[in-house]
């Protein structure tokens, strides 16, 4: 593991690059945020100013204070992705939802160290809300409070409250058939909270999320860090570590909760 003298200093950094991201993000938001659409016949896929702009700042403070670094991110790809502590960015995660004007969309920031996630960042800057994960556990910081986050137990599907991003537009016909039997045994599924979702489930608020195989890295990485944080699990759909090219996901606070849905999801497993 890297040095736990070097956590302090990594942290800080990752709360100032969910400063800098915030900066740029925050006067688009319900505002005139340039809407593009990217996606052309695959279908709509939307980038902003502020995925583009969020992202070129972070990128250059990054390149001020650790220029030894290598980065990944959506918008502007991989700048030596084989370096020992590499940035992984999804600096608008949830687009679709900041269109729409609603605060559920998220800056993911997550750091590897040789290939595994070790510090990652949630950011929600127009809630005020930064839910940050590390070898020293997990937390919720607003401005100047900090509090400690833990997973909530949840024994099965039963009582859990599960969610997803929008199956009917990112599953595939064999994934979609898997959730719908992880949503019919569960007691009550969201949708459309995108990464937010991580963030409850370590807040002690959600028990399941289930993300399908079109995720890429960026779009899940966050997560490993701050669930191992607050006590729960990421795996993908056959229960096995998540890799470092994105795919399905399943993200729960309890494990037990965890191990009753994964024979649902196995058929469409990768």
């Amino acid at each position: 593991m890297v040095k736990t003298d070097h956590i302090p200093a990594l942290e800080e950094l990752l709360l100032d690059l969910n400063r800098v991201s915030a900066e740029v993000i925050l006067p688009l938001f319900r505002s005139d945020h340039g809407l593009e659409d990217k996606g052309g016949e695959a279908g709509f896929d939307p980038v902003t100013l502020a995925d583009r702009g969020a992202e070129a700042a972070i990128r250059r403070r990054l390149a001020e204070v650790v220029p030894e670094h290598g980065v990944i991110g959506e918008e502007y790809g991989e700048d030596r992705p084989e370096q020992e502590f590499v940035w992984v960015l999804d600096p608008v995660d949830g687009t679709r939802a900041f269109i729409a004007g609603l605060p559920v969309w998220t800056t993911l920031i997550s750091l590897r160290w040789r290939g595994e996630p070790i510090l990652s960042t949630i950011g929600q800057p127009y809630l005020g809300e930064v839910f940050l994960g590390s070898p020293a556990g997990s937390r919720l910081i607003r401005g100047e409070d900090s509090r400690a986050l833990r997973v909530r137990p949840c024994f099965g599907l039963s009582e859990a409250i599960i969610a997803s991003t929008d199956p009917s537009a990112y599953f595939e016909a064999d994934e979609q058939a898997a959730w719908d039997k992880v949503r019919a045994a569960s007691r009550l599924a969201r949708l459309g909270c995108d990464a937010y979702a991580y963030a409850m489930v370590t807040a002690g608020m959600m028990d399941l999320v289930v993300e399908s195989r079109a995720c890429k890295c960026w779009d899940i990485e966050a997560a490993a860090p701050l669930l191992a944080g607050a006590g729960g699990v990421v795996t993908d759909w056959a229960g096995r570590p998540i890799g470092p090219n994105g795919g399905q996901i399943a993200i729960a606070g309890d494990r037990a909760c965890l191990e009753e849905a994964l024979p649902l999801l196995k058929s469409a497993a990768d």
